[in-house]
């Protein structure tokens, strides 16, 4: 996994609340076994038209969005089944900061595993991002996990809480695997042992 650094982006405003996985990456794209790929499939079923054309009315479309690494959502972020696919998806687009007012449990675990960075928000903060974002065109959210700071090139600044374990992981870009070979020494001292 890669490194998390700071991220100063202009956010892309998804106003929706209750967007589940399926809808994040729908089911039909889930036959890979691999985790790059997703990207071109993230929010297919609202990004396209049924002829497969572009949907011009979808927010994320609009080209000031396009290279957007922070994505702005309402409440209920990541809701329904637990598709790891969804942050593979979410971060092969290109997102690396999820914020919201809440996740689904299981997806927001998952998004540290996959090197994305949800940051919970109280709605008046998150409504002050969505009308930033929708109405200044130099509008940018700066994102930094090192000083633990959310701020923006407007004035707005505050603390980041995220759980020290997870900070330091995402820092140093270690995931489930990579936590395990640190550790590479001692389980091969014992695998040896055992077939001694």
């Amino acid at each position: 996994m890669e490194k998390f650094n700071t991220v100063i982006s202009r956010p892309a405003p998804l106003d929706s609340s209750n967007v589940d996985t399926d809808q994040i990456i729908p089911k039909q794209f889930l036959k890979r076994i691999e985790r790059t790929g997703f990207g071109e499939f993230l929010f297919f079923d609202w990004r396209f038209n049924d002829d497969g054309t572009i949907n011009n009315k979808f927010i994320l479309n609009e080209k000031r969005f396009k290279d957007s690494e922070i994505l702005l959502s309402q409440e209920n972020f990541g809701c329904g089944s637990s598709r790891e696919h969804a942050p593979w998806a979410l971060r092969d687009y290109g997102f690396k900061v999820i914020i919201s007012t809440s996740f689904a449990d299981i997806l927001f675990n998952n998004c540290f595993k996959n090197c994305i960075l949800p940051v919970v928000v109280n709605e008046k903060e998150l409504n002050y991002f969505f009308n930033s974002t929708l109405n200044l065109e130099d509008y940018e959210l700066e994102v930094d996990l090192q000083n633990m700071v959310l701020s923006d090139n407007k004035g707005f600044s505050q603390n980041l809480d995220v759980d020290p374990y997870r900070r330091k992981c995402l820092l140093e870009g270690l995931d489930d695997i990579a936590l395990t070979l640190i550790h590479e020494e001692k389980i091969t001292m014992y695998e040896n042992a055992l077939s001694n």
